[in-house]
């Protein structure tokens, strides 16, 4: 947790681990870029989709309580390092080729959620791409193997040596070199037996038995199977398909823990996880006429508690909660959140700034955190005429909105995440930043994804003091409110060059908040980083 004198409650991140670091220079293919990023209901389990189609599973891994002493006594930081462990990985979805539209379905995992768990350990998370909704079940699976055969040396020499093998120069007849895994293990006699003679003469239990130009002669033993290594594997359980006609854009698992919604670009369908074979229609935005379309649908999601809400965003700024209970077909909402630009500040390019590209609920369910291009807004849901908050990302860009639309940057959809209490939140940035705000006292700061996060700030800090980091409380204050944007814009050691710059090409679209910590996950690129406070 932040310390109390620390200025506007700004939380201390530090880097814990990353996974897929790229070395300076490094190409990175196009398919390895991550595209998505979610933690499950405990946080102890973390997921990951890319462009390649791929998901791949981390697990926490907790720390013994000597491990913790003994960094301690070390002198390392008060907050241990959050640490996570690869667990497995699967190829969720593969290219596909639609004949009647001529169009191709690509791969990439548009986005993913985790479902409930199931017996003996075992995980369910669906994912999706741009037409196909997938549920996947990971499991612990032991591998075992048979051994203590009852055939003897000769057997198995000869039965080798027929299919090509050889004996080694002992001539004790076995084939070293040459394994025939329907044969077995070499299993010698157990402790007290008779030695197996090779004439065939009696011994242990009756008569021997010839086969395969050989004999079997001692104790009788029942093979028995042993089990070896424990590894993950995932199975698909379900296909939901074919009730897309434009591409999925959202997933949500409601909290009955039996149903979710998908979202494309005008309609919102509900499935059950048990019924792959149909889903209901319950938003519908597609008009008679499709020149009479106005706005689309970015986002959707069901509130954490109340299974019968859900919200979704629209390309024109408005949030629509909307109630089960009241119809089968939820096109008229309960309630809209929609803050109007002032008149005679409207131009070209507010309604492309103001198309919401993210929702989330807060865990109680009582806010709503939406971001659009340049903002982020937090919604009461009991006050639906004015955000009860909003915080500037990056308003410094707004002077350049024709040249981002030229470069089509101003087309990011950047995603948003809250805190477990709702005291902060985070989003993504351009420069391989992230902002995080406290949404009580409103203070702002921007973090490098880099395995050294505070570097901004303590530069910025130090270009105000005249290279002193022992600066008075007061001061850091000042510059923390003045970098949460709503004096002044930020300095401009922080504000990317241009739309043509690398800066923004290295941006932070998807990030994730631990359910039960201040732990962020922050994909760059194939890189996953992660930060604790």
């Amino acid at each position: 947790m932040a310390a109390a004198s620390e200025p506007l409650g700004q939380l201390d991140w530090n880097f814990s681990q990353v996974f897929g670091e790229r070395t300076p220079g490094e190409e990175v293919q196009d398919a390895d870029i991550i595209s998505a990023v979610e933690f499950d209901k405990t946080g102890e389990h973390l997921a990951t989709g890319d462009r390649g189609g791929r998901v791949v599973l981390f697990e926490r891994i907790h720390p013994s309580k000597a491990a913790l002493d003994a960094m301690r006594a070390r002198g390392g930081p008060s907050i241990p390092p959050v640490e996570y462990r690869y667990l497995t990985e699967f190829q969720s979805h593969e290219p596909e080729f639609d004949y009647l539209k001529s169009l191709e379905i690509e791969e990439k995992i548009n986005t993913l959620r985790w479902c409930h768990q199931g017996a003996n350990g075992a995980r369910f998370l669906v994912s999706t791409n741009d037409k196909t909704i997938k549920l996947w079940k990971v499991f612990e699976k032991q591998m075992q193997h048979v051994s203590d055969f009852n055939l003897d040396a000769s057997v198995k020499a000869a039965h080798r040596a027929s299919l090509g093998g050889g004996s080694p120069p002992d001539g004790s007849g076995d084939d070293y070199s040459h394994h025939n895994p329907l044969m077995g293990p070499k299993t010698p006699p157990p402790p007290g037996a008779p030695a197996r003679p090779l004439n065939g003469s009696s011994g242990g239990l009756g008569s021997p038995v010839s086969s395969a130009g050989g004999s079997f002669s001692g104790r009788l033993r029942l093979p028995s199977v042993h089990s070896t290594d424990v590894v993950f594997s995932a199975r698909c359980r379900r296909l939901y398909g074919n009730q897309h006609a434009y591409h999925i854009n959202s997933l949500s698992v409601n909290s009955d823990c039996e149903t979710f919604i998908s979202a494309d670009d005008l309609r919102i369908n509900l499935w059950h996880l048990e019924s792959s074979g149909s889903s209901f229609n319950i938003v519908d935005i597609k008009p008679n006429n499709m020149e009479d379309l106005t706005e689309v649908i970015t986002s959707a999601e069901f509130h954490p508690n109340q299974c019968n809400l859900f919200a979704y965003s629209s390309s024109k700024g408005a949030i629509r909660l909307a109630d089960m209970r009241a119809s089968a077909l939820c096109n008229n909402h309960a309630k809209i959140f929609d803050e109007q630009e002032p008149p005679g500040t409207r131009s070209f390019f507010c309604e492309i700034i103001a198309s919401i590209s993210d929702v989330k609920f807060s865990r109680d369910g009582r806010y709503i955190l939406a971001r659009d291009y340049l903002t982020v807004k937090l919604w009461d849901i009991n006050m639906d005429s004015k955000p009860v908050a909003q915080f500037k990302v990056h308003e410094h860009l707004r002077s350049k909105l024709c040249d981002l639309y030229e470069s089509d940057s101003i087309f990011d959809k950047f995603q948003c995440c809250l805190s477990d209490d709702g005291s902060h939140l985070a989003t993504g940035s351009y420069g391989n930043t992230f902002r995080t705000f406290d949404t009580h006292a409103g203070g702002a700061d921007t973090l490098e994804v880099t395995k050294t996060p505070q570097r901004l700030r303590t530069e910025r800090i130090r270009a105000a003091t005249g290279g002193s980091l022992n600066s008075s409380p007061s001061l850091v204050g000042g510059l923390m409110a003045r970098a949460s944007g709503r004096s002044s814009p930020s300095p401009a050691f922080l504000q990317p060059a241009g739309p043509g710059s690398p800066d923004f090409q290295t941006k932070i679209l998807h990030m994730a908040w631990h359910p039960q910590e201040h732990v962020l996950a922050c994909a760059a690129s194939n890189s996953l980083y992660i930060y604790n406070a």
